[in-house]
């Protein structure tokens, strides 16, 4: 590698303390803003428009997340429009938060997007200045900040917004890092090399796969957390619970459900060796847990008054408030839990998809009560129902209005139709990351164990097959050790989605795991376990090890448990292609 000459470096050196040295006033100006942004033709095919620099200077500000140890920040966020050359009516506006200049480490970090959002803004964005780091996110091009993709999705019925699902797929994403690093450069008139970072959950977990399976330089770490892969199924697998509850003809009160969670938590938490509140061995649980165990177990929920409304969901039932519940688990109850723990099978009982690990909380499970009638009924939820009705049958409507007629084959059959659909945008599971691997990239991915929207095995399953794929002929042993070195995967004892789980708040959340990958990336100290919050599991164990407590729960450790790993390996023989 040529260096560059000592002259040189000097005056870069001295360009970067010159800059350090104003304070954040001094650079938080449109005109110090403009004279960083990139050149209007920088990228190919996009023109920046230079006259749409906007700043606003925010200090002590402070917010909070599970992702990071919130801290009073102040920043510059610098706002720029670009557009593509050759679309109507095309515009991206990219947020940039601009840290304290004594304070910046030559680094930018990339926040992404959750649900049908491309971006969680304010929420995600103080990562990066927390870290010393140029902190960014874009709109996608949808409109505003506070647009999400659905709305600008159709044309019209039956007429695909195709530059949107791009944008939303992987575009957007890889033109906001590409300017965000070189507009970092320009600010701090630093040398060639910025480390780069992304970090994002959910949504933004995928967002961010959908950048190092395609683009191999373009970030030097990333810390990802349940990423919605496999969009295909994933979006109609929360209409399982609906349909399950339709074929076996059963819709439990929602007390019901959880007195059946209350009780698998209580029975599954000391699986570990400690009983502490939260189920570190979802897959012991697995294994062990009989629910028919609790048929017969009483349950009470007080009455609630107000709407009977549930964020998400589309209510069938008109009744404005829910009753008081008193009963018994029934044997149809816990039938609709152990189908569900099984995972989606076709007609001919071939499997389909995964589902939530024992413990995790029955949201799409939840029924409705129709005060006129006196009976629950089902709800359709909105994450499952829109992506059919809007996604998949190209109508402007945001839910299903009817599950009749539904099956298990036909949500199969949706599966294999958004699989196809998308697969070149949106199913974001191209298991050789061979290239990011061999440039020196570093992920960490963590999922938690409980999370009730997106199944942790999941994310197993991407995981093994980025390890079968890349690593066909090593045993397992060494395929492992090459995995961990640039992908390490942490489960999350007790973790919902994206965070701490309200039922199990002991099981808390990797705080600092953006600081983890930065000592991996830049010093080259690899995590071997991952700090957490919860006082139940302070440090997480590195997959394919599970946490296990000896000695009246005094020592812990990470272990292997082969029948705890098979638990978690599930062979979709419903489909005729491979599902990664």
């Amino acid at each position: 590698m040529l260096s560059l000459p000592r002259l040189v470096v000097s005056a870069l050196s001295g360009a970067v303390v010159a800059v350090q040295a104003l304070s954040l006033s001094d650079v938080c100006t449109t005109a110090y803003a403009s004279a960083a942004v990139p050149a209007a033709d920088f990228l190919p095919g996009i023109t920046i428009d230079a006259s749409s620099v906007i700043t606003s200077l925010v200090t002590n500000s402070t917010n909070s997340n599970d992702w990071y140890i919130s801290e009073y920040i102040s920043y510059c966020n610098v706002t720029i429009a670009y557009s593509h050359n050759g679309i109507a009516d095309d515009l991206v506006h990219v947020s940039f938060w601009v840290p304290e200049p004594d304070k910046f480490e030559n680094r930018y970090v990339t926040t992404g997007g959750s649900g049908l959002s491309i971006n969680a803004g304010a929420v995600s964005n103080p990562t990066g200045i927390i870290v010393g780091a140029v902190s960014g996110y874009t709109d996608g091009g949808f409109g505003t900040f506070d647009s999400s993709w659905d709305e600008v999705f159709l044309l019209a019925n039956d007429t695909i917004n195709w530059q949107s699902v791009y944008m939303m797929g992987y575009q957007a994403h890889w033109e906001l890092a590409t300017l965000g690093k070189e507009f970092t450069k320009n600010f701090f008139n630093v040398s060639e090399k910025v480390y780069s970072y992304y970090q994002a959950c959910s949504e933004g977990g995928r967002e961010g796969w959908s950048q190092l399976q395609r683009f191999a330089d373009l970030f030097d770490g990333a810390t990802i957390g349940a990423p919605a892969l496999r969009y295909g199924q994933q979006q109609v697998n929360h209409l399982t619970a609906a349909v399950t509850e339709q074929t076996l003809g059963y819709y439990p009160p929602t007390c019901e459900l959880e007195k059946i969670v209350n009780l698998t938590i209580a029975f599954c938490d000391p699986l570990d060796g400690k009983t502490d509140g939260v189920v570190s061995r979802s897959d012991l649980c697995k294994l062990q847990f009989d629910v028919n165990s609790i048929i017969g177990e009483t349950y009470y929920c007080a009455a609630s008054s107000g709407s009977s409304f549930t964020p998400g969901k589309r209510q069938v039932g008109g009744g404005s408030t829910t009753p008081e519940q008193n009963g018994t688990i029934t044997a149809q109850a816990a039938e609709l839990a152990q189908t569900l723990w099984d995972g989606l099978h076709d007609s001919n009982g071939k499997r389909t998809y995964i589902y939530y690990q024992p413990g995790a909380d029955f949201g799409d499970a939840d029924t409705t009560y129709n005060s006129e009638t006196g009976e629950w009924e089902a709800s359709i939820t909105g994450l499952g129902g829109q992506w059919v009705a809007q996604f998949l049958q190209l109508k402007q409507v945001d839910n299903l209005s009817t599950l009749d007629n539904v099956t298990y084959d036909t949500l199969k059959e949706w599966m294999i139709y958004g699989m196809q659909k998308y697969g070149d945008s949106l199913q974001t599971t191209a298991p050789d990351v061979s290239a990011f691997a061999n440039g020196g990239g570093k992920v960490i991915h963590v999922h938690g164990e409980q999370d009730p929207s997106i199944p942790a095995a999941s994310s197993i399953r991407y995981y093994e097959s980025v390890r079968n794929v890349m690593f066909p002929n090593a045993t397992f042993n060494a395929s492992t050790e090459s995995m961990d070195d640039f992908y390490r995967l942490f489960l999350v004892p007790g973790g919902a989605h994206c965070g701490v789980n309200t039922d199990q708040p002991d099981g808390g959340w990797p705080a600092t795991t953006l600081q983890t990958i930065i000592e991996w990336v830049e010093n080259g100290v690899a995590p071997t376990t991952l700090n957490n919050t919860g006082t139940a599991a302070p440090s997480l164990c590195k997959w394919p090890l599970r946490p296990l407590w000896s000695n009246n729960g005094t020592s812990f450790d990470c272990v292997y448990d082969q029948a705890s790993w098979d638990s978690w390996m599930y062979d979709f023989d419903a489909y005729t292609t491979p599902v990664y």
